[in-house]
């Protein structure tokens, strides 16, 4: 048997893919994170199909979940939000399964930074203005950050950033990027993206603190950035440019 990482997506119940609801349709055990994916998004599930929520459980008692549903044979769905690439926590979980023996695979999923930028209509790669994304979070009451990843260092590229799990200290992100970015830089925020309540803001790298906390933005948001988020005047892309030889590979 094997268990399956499925990307539930940042909120919408719709935005799962369907390699994602057909695998979730399959497995007669189903762990997953219950304060972050839709509730909507268990009625996939078989209606037998036992239900865990993880919210309240450690690594080990999640591994132990996971080894026994394998272990009575068993396929699993671990449904997490956004796509498990990314701040997901299922590297270690990997790490524990592949000690334990037990197969499993990933099912992508759309990720949070994707489902803001389309909240903001914007392409977050522009020519000539930008062609670099970071994702990225703060070290603050979570896993601290690696030498070098720190916000300073990473603004220094000025490359369009994109700071998860950092809303409810956005004044300490405002504060290390500003020398970097200027005032003027385009910033946004995205709460709760593609869902009912979402909220958009858009400002200035100046001005988006207060935004946030006169939403009342605390998590569930990511902030954005850069340049292009503001981009108006740019080149068109080669891509699409009728000087571009169709016939080369």
């Amino acid at each position: 048997m094997t268990v399956y990482f499925i990307g539930a997506g940042p909120g919408a119940a719709d935005l799962i893919t369907l390699r994602g609801a057909r695998t979730l349709a399959a497995c007669q055990v189903c762990l997953y994170a219950g304060s972050l994916v839709p509730r909507e998004l268990l009625a996939e599930c078989p209606p037998d199909a036992r239900l865990l929520d993880t919210a309240q459980l450690d690594l080990d008692r999640i591994t132990e979940e996971l080894v026994r549903a394998h272990g009575e044979g068993h396929d699993v769905a671990r449904l997490h939000s956004g796509d498990p690439s990314v701040f997901s926590a299922v590297a270690e979980q990997m790490r524990r399964l592949d000690a334990a023996g037990v197969p499993y695979e990933v099912v992508p999923g759309v990720p949070a930074f994707a489902a803001a930028a389309a909240a903001l209509k914007r392409e977050l790669t522009v020519p000539t203005v930008g062609q670099t994304v970071i994702l990225t979070r703060i070290a603050q009451q979570a896993t601290a950050m690696p030498d070098g990843e720190d916000l300073a260092t990473l603004g220094r590229s000025g490359a369009l950033l994109v700071v998860h799990l950092a809303a409810r200290y956005v004044d300490r992100v405002v504060d290390e990027l500003l020398p970097h970015y200027g005032v003027d830089c385009p910033a946004a925020v995205v709460a709760y993206a593609s869902r009912p309540d979402e909220v958009v803001l858009r400002g200035t790298l100046d001005g988006i603190a207060q935004q946030v906390k006169d939403a009342g933005v605390l998590r569930t948001a990511v902030i954005m950035v850069g340049r292009t988020l503001g981009a108006e005047q740019f080149g068109d892309s080669h891509l699409y440019s009728p000087e571009r030889d169709r016939h080369v590979c």
